[in-house]
């Protein structure tokens, strides 16, 4: 849906789904923390970097529910309503994803 106001869309998630993917941004926050004072405190270099794999796998976990709730929401609501440019539009964000 695209607001009115400005050139951009914008999505009203249900409250659960929103629940869901701000309690993993804010475990995601809290690891970027840990790694920030595991840098201040001189902690080890592969110690480090485990952590900031495991944040990444947060990321990419974060980053595959969102892409799921929006393929079974938006794409397939545009699609059944006749807006097939949706379908280039995940073309292309599948594809900035996979860099």
């Amino acid at each position: 849906m695209a607001c009115e106001h400005c050139s951009h869309k914008t999505k009203k998630r249900g409250e659960e789904e929103q629940k869901k993917l701000l309690n993993r941004l804010s475990r995601i926050e809290g690891q970027i923390r840990g790694i920030r004072k595991m840098v201040e405190t001189d902690v080890y270099c592969t110690d480090i970097l485990v952590q900031v794999s495991a944040a990444t796998a947060a990321l990419n976990a974060f980053n595959k529910e969102l892409l799921s709730n929006h393929i079974h929401t938006c794409v397939a609501n545009d699609i059944r309503s006749g807006n097939d440019e949706v379908i280039d539009e995940l073309c292309d964000t599948l594809q900035k994803l996979m860099r």
